[in-house]
């Protein structure tokens, strides 16, 4: 199975919403055959001798119940998705319809359906299963609570804490894929696309196929490809850019290597919108995203803001841990094989702050959260990362300066606040 057919299927898998209850509804049909064909009646008297058109209406009935409860939990799923991408971000919509708990719950109801009617087929005066019958109320009482919490999942997993709460977990888990290890101050981090070592002369590979985001690329296929060739491959597009038909994708060193390029556009994988699998910045972007709309003047709504700064701050503070120097690729003899660009420190810093300072300008809360912010990293980040932090202090008071003329009011925005306004500013962390 190749790279981009093995990526194309994990992406399937875990972002789609309806496969889950389909395979639900399979399970359901070949669980209730198995019960008819492998387990023996157990002959309860309850079943054998009970009325047997009035087990048919409540298998009817519980039937009927979950079809009911799949088509309000599909309804009510599209309408809190639809208010909360209004509110929050439109990004969180595919977020949404990928959550365990929104597969879990449709397929628990499915599968509740899908056996009461097996039951329901094999009920008759001639044939009835007491084992089948019995799957199918506990299938039906486990759907009833699942329905309960399925109606607390949609009602609070959409509240912007928990959505930006899944945004820095899933933006951490993408930062440890692509940068490896912890910050190590003895050795001096350097920019994606250095050819240091290899010849000077290259060979352009373009973009073969439909135009798109740059969503990821096989780490190790690229670099065995490169190995199995004797060459270098160096990505021209950093992941999240988009990517037309026929721009540059990549440079081979030396330009005679034998790989071709439909090889090595196999390797990558483009599509309609960014995700973060292999892009923690796009964690970032929908962070700034929240916090951005919160501040739009049709919104305004600075304590949604703050919480998104919160959710940043933590994605910084384990940024600016992490070694960003993972661009390079070597093989088992200290040779070079790939060379990939990534955002650097200051990149990070420039997306998680400029645009919250620049929308939040006239909060008061914003920017002392602001400051609580950089003024903490400057004081737990390694000394490597504080110039980028000292320069977006700097600005951030140029910023109050320009924004707020009342003195009384520059003092005010002037002082760090974790809480943005009615905390403290001389606390620790300690």
């Amino acid at each position: 199975m190749s790279w981009r057919l093995r990526y194309r299927l994990g992406e399937f898998a875990r972002a789609s919403f309806w496969l889950f209850p389909v395979l639900a509804l399979l399970v359901a049909w070949l669980v209730g055959k198995l019960v008819l064909e492998l387990l023996p009646n157990p002959h309860w008297p309850r079943f054998d001798d009970g009325d047997v058109e009035g087990m048919r209406v409540a298998m009817a009935a519980f039937a009927s119940s979950m079809l009911t409860f799949m088509v309000y939990a599909v309804s009510a799923l599209l309408l809190a998705v639809q208010l909360a991408s209004g509110q929050i971000t439109p990004r969180i919509i595919g977020m949404t319809f990928s959550r365990w708990e929104m597969k879990v719950s449709a397929s628990v109801f499915v599968f509740a359906f899908g056996i009461t009617m097996v039951a329901l087929a094999n009920t008759s005066d001639q044939t009835r299963h007491g084992g089948l019958i019995v799957l199918a109320i506990v299938g039906n009482v486990l759907a009833i609570a699942t329905f309960f919490w399925f109606v607390e999942e949609v009602g609070l997993g959409l509240r912007p804490v928990t959505v930006l709460q899944k945004v820095f977990a899933d933006g951490k888990e993408a930062m440890d894929s692509v940068y490896q290890g912890a910050f190590d101050g003895g050795h001096a981090e350097s920019q994606a696309g250095g050819s240091e070592g290899v010849a000077c002369e290259s060979r352009i590979v373009q973009r073969m196929g439909p135009s798109g985001t740059f969503l990821a690329f096989g780490i190790r296929e690229l670099a065995a490809l490169a190995a199995s060739a004797g060459c270098t491959i160096e990505l021209i597009p950093q992941i999240g850019d988009f990517v037309s038909t026929g721009d540059p994708l990549a440079r081979l060193y030396p330009p005679d290597a034998r790989v071709s390029d439909e090889a090595l556009n196999a390797l990558v994988a483009l599509g309609p919108e960014r995700t973060m699998r292999q892009d923690p910045m796009f964690a970032f972007r929908i962070m700034v995203d929240v916090a951005s709309r919160a501040l739009s003047p049709a919104v305004n709504d600075p304590t949604t803001a703050v919480l998104a700064i919160d959710q940043i701050h933590r994605l910084l503070r384990y940024a600016g841990q992490k070694n960003l120097d993972n661009a390079k690729v070597h093989d088992a003899r200290g040779t070079l094989r790939l060379v990939f660009p990534t955002p650097d420190w200051d990149d990070i810093v420039d997306l998680a702050v400029t645009e919250v300072r620049q929308y939040g300008a006239t909060s008061t809360q914003v920017v002392r959260r602001l400051r609580a912010m950089l003024e903490h990293l400057v004081d737990r980040l390694p000394a490597a990362r504080i110039p980028a932090l000292q320069s977006e202090l700097a600005l951030l008071e140029q910023t109050v300066a320009r924004t707020f003329p009342e003195l009384e009011d520059r003092r005010r925005a002037n002082r760090g606040d974790l809480q943005g306004l009615g905390g403290s500013s001389g606390r620790s962390d300690e």
